[in-house]
């Protein structure tokens, strides 16, 4: 069983959606026990860094994400703000993440000559997998996704990264770390792609 987390930041219906579309077997809770059983997990979202750890913490969802994840390598995949909410902090806010990534959630900043470019990056964009990527296939050249984000995830490990995207600069659209990983675009809105994602998450 596939557990997307509602800790009330985003459309979880939409996730849900795709993954039946797929035939998977999921769920939305913000119940405990239900997250303490699932067989993987889903950390969707939008919306301001620090609400959505005040969400988890109001919750009181962070000691049994932690368990699941951490002590027991419970697959996750963070979407957007998920993927955001993985690392140790972010320049939106002052609260600590969940530093599941030793990471850290920046800003998009650009000077002349890139002036011109709009924040937030919105719209399709091309991600190039690296080749240990799991949530991808070799068949997954040049896959297009969704996205909508003024900030990014900068990765300390560079392995830690198995996506990039480019807006302005290379960013980490990815990231896998060990049974932890995170997409900053949204799967759930990106077709084709999208759903070749999550079916691989599935099968993971």
């Amino acid at each position: 069983m596939i557990v997307i987390v509602d800790y009330q930041m985003g459309n979880v219906g939409s996730v849900a959606n795709m993954l039946r579309k797929l035939g998977a077997a999921c769920m939305i809770s913000s119940a405990k026990d239900v997250i303490a059983s699932a067989d993987k997990l889903i950390l969707p979202g939008v919306g301001a860094f620090d609400t959505g750890m005040e969400h988890l913490d109001a919750l009181d969802l962070v000691e049994v994400l932690n368990e699941k994840v951490v002590t027991h390598h419970t697959p996750v995949l963070g979407i957007c703000l998920g993927m955001q909410l993985l690392t140790k902090r972010s320049e939106e806010g002052c609260l600590q993440g969940l530093d599941w990534v030793d990471g850290e959630t920046v800003r998009f900043e650009f000077d002349a000559p890139l002036k011109h470019l709009k924040v937030p990056h919105m719209g399709w964009n091309t991600v190039r997998p690296t080749p240990r990527a799991r949530l991808f296939r070799e068949e997954d050249t040049e896959p297009r996704f969704y996205f909508v984000h003024s900030y990014y995830v900068r990765c300390a490990q560079a392995d830690d990264v198995a996506g990039w995207a480019h807006y302005g600069i290379d960013f980490a659209a990815v990231v896998e770390h060990k049974n932890i990983l995170g997409t900053q675009f949204h799967p759930e809105k990106s077709h084709r792609h999208g759903m070749s994602l999550l079916r691989n998450f599935m099968e993971l």
